[in-house]
C-alpha cells in the first residue's frame, strides 16, 4: 500500500528529530555556543515544518476537491449509463414481450388446430373400430353391401326401373331387381362380400398358409356364384344372367388379378361380377338403354307430331304469301299516295306564289284563267 504525502513528511520529521536529538546531545557536550546554534536551527526547523504542514493541508484540500469533482463526474456518467441501459432493457423487454405474446398466440392457434385434429382422429378411430365391428359380423357385413348397392342404384337410375328386396317365384329374396325391357328383361343384382377368405389370403405368411387361403377364397367366391346362378336366374321370369356385387374394389382386383379361372367360371354360369366402379358404369349403360327404349316407344307419337308440324308449316307458308300480297297492294297504295301528295305540294306552291306575288301576278293569273 502506498504512503500519502503527509505520512511521508511525518516520517521524515521523526527521523530528522531523532538525528537532531543525537546532535543536540553531542552539542551539549561541546558547549553553550553550540547549544545556541542548535536552538536556532530548531526554530528554523519548526518554521519549515509549519510551512510543510500548511502546504500539505493545501495539497490535501486540492486532492479532496479533485476527488470530489471526479466522483461527481463519475456518478453523472454512471447515471447516464444506467439510464441508457434501463431504456435499452425496457425496449428489449417490450420487444421480447411482444414476440412472446405473438409466439404464444401462434402456439395457442396451433394447439387449437392440434386439438381439432385430435378430435377428428379420435372420431375417425371410433368410426374405423365401428367399421371393423360391422365387417366382422356376416349379417352386418351383408347389410353394408346392400346399403352401398342401394346408394349406387338410386343415384343413377330412375325409381321406376328398380326394386329392392324382391321375392321371386321360387321364394328367394333378391337384393335388387332391375326392370328392363326385353331383351334382356329383369336382371337381379345380389351383394356378396367374401371378407373372411380375403383377409386370410392377405394375412398368409407362409407358402402353406397362402395355398390354403387361396383355396378358401376360391371356394367362397365359387359358392357365391353357384348360389346366384341357382336362385336368381329363372327362365321366363328373369334375364339369362345376373350380377354379383362385390362392395370392395380390393377384393374385385384380387379376384381378376390372381383367380382368372374363377372369373371364367362366373362367365360360364352367366353371373357377372361387378365392383362399385364397374357397377356404376353398368348402371349408366342401363340408363342409356332405357332412354333409347323410351325413345323407340315414343317414336310413333313423335312422327305424328312431326306430321302436324309439317301441316302447320304449310299453313304458315300460305299465310305468309297472303301477307306478302297485302304488302304489295299496300306498297302500290303508298306510291299513289305519294303521287297525290306531290300534286298537292305543287298546288300549294302555286298558291304561295299568288299570295306573295302582288296584284300584278293576280291579274296575270285571272287573264290566264279567262283565256
Amino acid at each position: 500500500m502506498l504512503l500519502s504525502f503527509n505520512e511521508i513528511a511525518l516520517i521524515a520529521i521523526i527521523v530528522l528529530l531523532f538525528f537532531l536529538g543525537i546532535f543536540v546531545l553531542i552539542m551539549q557536550i561541546r558547549g553553550s555556543h553550540v547549544r545556541d546554534i542548535i536552538i536556532q536551527h530548531q526554530a528554523e526547523l519548526s518554521g519549515r515544518l509549519s510551512q510543510i504542514s500548511e502546504h500539505s493541508s493545501q495539497e490535501q484540500n486540492k486532492i479532496s476537491q479533485a476527488i470530489a469533482e471526479q466522483k461527481l463526474s463519475l456518478l453523472k456518467i454512471i447515471d447516464e449509463k444506467l439510464l441508457q441501459v434501463t431504456q435499452n432493457v425496457g425496449a428489449g423487454i417490450q420487444q421480447s414481450t411482444a414476440k412472446t405474446t405473438e409466439t404464444l398466440t401462434a402456439l395457442r392457434e396451433r394447439l387449437a388446430k392440434i386439438d381439432a385434429a385430435q378430435q377428428k382422429i379420435s372420431s375417425l378411430s371410433e368410426q374405423v373400430v365401428s367399421l371393423q365391428e360391422i365387417l366382422s359380423n356376416k349379417q352386418t357385413r351383408g347389410a353394408f353391401g346392400e346399403i352401398q348397392l342401394r346408394d349406387l342404384v338410386t343415384s343413377i337410375l330412375p325409381p321406376s326401373v328398380y326394386d329392392f328386396q324382391v321375392v321371386l317365384s321360387n321364394q328367394k329374396r333378391a337384393d335388387c331387381v332391375l326392370k328392363l325391357p326385353n331383351p334382356p328383361g329383369t336382371i337381379v343384382i345380389d351383394s356378396k362380400f367374401p371378407l373372411e377368405s380375403y383377409q386370410a389370403l392377405q394375412n398368409a405368411s407362409s407358402d402353406r398358409e397362402r395355398v390354403e387361403a387361396e383355396r378358401f377364397f376360391k371356394a367362397s367366391v365359387l359358392k357365391h356364384i353357384e348360389d346366384i346362378s341357382e336362385k336368381y336366374i329363372i327362365s321366363g321370369e328373369t334375364a339369362e344372367s345376373a350380377l354379383m356385387f362385390l362392395p370392395a374394389e380390393s377384393v374385385y382386383a384380387e379376384l381378376h388379378a390372381r383367380f382368372v379361372d374363377v372369373v371364367e367360371a362366373s362367365y360360364r354360369a352367366k353371373v357377372w361380377i361387378v365392383s362399385p366402379t364397374t357397377l356404376m358404369a353398368t348402371l349408366n349403360t342401363v340408363r342409356a338403354i332405357l332412354k333409347d327404349a323410351h325413345m323407340r316407344e315414343q317414336a310413333g307419337v313423335i312422327q305424328k307430331e312431326v306430321g302436324y308440324l309439317v301441316e302447320d308449316i304449310g299453313r304458315l307458308d300460305e299465310r305468309v304469301d297472303n301477307l306478302a300480297k297485302h304488302f304489295d297492294q299496300a306498297s302500290r297504295d303508298i306510291g299513289e299516295i305519294k303521287i297525290s301528295s306531290s300534286k298537292i305540294a305543287r298546288r300549294i306552291d302555286k298558291i304561295e306564289e299568288i299570295e306573295f306575288g302582288g296584284n300584278e301576278h293576280l291579274s296575270l293569273l285571272q287573264q290566264k284563267n279567262a283565256g
